[in-house]
């Protein structure tokens, strides 16, 4: 035995052979803890890329609570509910790949009246918004019911997120899409699920660190400004990319854009108290797995690994603290509300649309 030295001190989940290779995959403990107690009345809103999906269903199947500030209309079936994203997440933005795009969210939940400013997209005689191209299947009737729209929208995002408790976001891609001369980021590449690309107008972006720490770090001030006391969960999906526009190899490019967000998530989790990290990405795609939880494609995640992800998720909350007091009827009055204005297992996920572009 060694002198006492700040590795002598710690537990066995800080070695490798212990933490990992004796236990093996099934048998890890203590792989994360929120560092701050949540009630078990708490509510959960959940945004972010294709994999933040399992999430939300994750939440509703273990009954606990999850935010959905933007509801179907009462009379639609499920399979339309699919269909036009609504109980995706906890308002119906469609996956959120990149900080930019989250960072343009929070912008228009603070200030609705930012959306008349979103791109719009007219094609066939039908209208889409460029955040969300494919919101709806077919597209818009006019541009007004295309922004308005959009506007609801933003004001239930600001509502998920002051009645929620933590906010959950899975970052997905370092890879966008931005207006030359707006700056307004795009959900996917004009000209590939809607619109036309136009090399002077459309500007590919590979986020850098700084980059995506200070969209982050804004993005999370803007949550903040409207729920001070809001908690938040980072994590980032273990899906590689479908295809890069970085000119490098989509192995090399995949590694690059997990790496870089790895990085901000755990550094931001660092600085902060009120910010968790979650390791869905180690899970799934470091060495210890081998593989085992892609499916043929080396893509898809199977459901065995969603499900060790969802047991390791709900293993690391800490659920002590005193239930929070609410009003019993305030979330249903709210979702009542919601459709009085208002006029599928499978994941819902733009970004593989891409491999239509491989003509290879």
């Amino acid at each position: 035995m060694g002198q006492d030295n700040p590795f002598s001190r710690q537990p066995a989940t800080a070695f490798w052979r212990t933490g990992v290779a004796e236990p093996g995959l099934y048998r890890y403990e203590n792989l994360w803890q929120t560092g701050f107690s949540l009630p078990a009345n708490v509510q959960f809103a959940t945004y972010g890329s294709c994999f933040a999906q399992h999430i939300s269903r994750a939440l509703v199947s273990r009954g606990l609570g999850w935010v959905n500030a933007e509801p179907s209309p009462s009379n639609f079936p499920a399979d339309l509910e699919r269909r036009f994203n609504y109980g995706i997440y906890s308002a119906r933005t469609a996956n959120i790949y990149t900080a930019r795009a989250l960072e343009c969210w929070v912008a228009l939940a603070r200030d609705p009246a930012l959306c008349d400013g979103i791109e719009l997209w007219n094609e066939a005689g039908r209208t889409r918004d460029s955040l969300r191209p494919m919101i709806e299947p077919d597209g818009f009737d006019d541009e007004d019911e295309c922004r308005l729209m959009l506007r609801g929208t933003a004001h239930a995002f600001r509502r998920s997120v002051e009645d929620a408790d933590v906010f959950v976001f899975t970052m997905g891609l370092t890879e966008g899409f931005e207006n030359a001369e707006t700056g307004q980021p795009y959900a996917m590449c004009p000209g590939t699920l809607a619109g036309n690309y136009d090399e002077a107008r459309h500007v590919f972006r590979n986020y850098t660190y700084p980059q995506i720490m200070t969209a982050m770090q804004t993005a999370i001030a803007g949550l903040r400004a409207i729920n001070p006391g809001l908690r938040i969960i980072l994590t980032v999906s273990p899906v590689p990319l479908t295809a890069t526009a970085s000119g490098d190899h989509v192995l090399a490019a995949t590694t690059y854009s997990k790496s870089v967000l790895r990085a901000v998530a755990g550094d931001l989790a660092a600085q902060d108290d009120a910010i968790a990290y979650f390791p869905s990405y180690e899970l799934i795609a470091t060495a210890p797995t081998r593989g085992q939880f892609y499916e043929p494609n080396m893509r898809s995640v199977s459901p065995y690994g969603v499900q060790l992800v969802m047991e390791h998720f709900f293993a690391g909350l800490d659920l002590s603290a005193p239930q929070i007091k609410r009003a019993p009827s305030r979330l249903k009055a709210r979702q009542a509300a919601i459709r009085a204005e208002q006029k599928a297992e499978d994941l819902a996920c733009e970004e593989q649309a891409l491999e239509a572009q491989n003509a290879n």
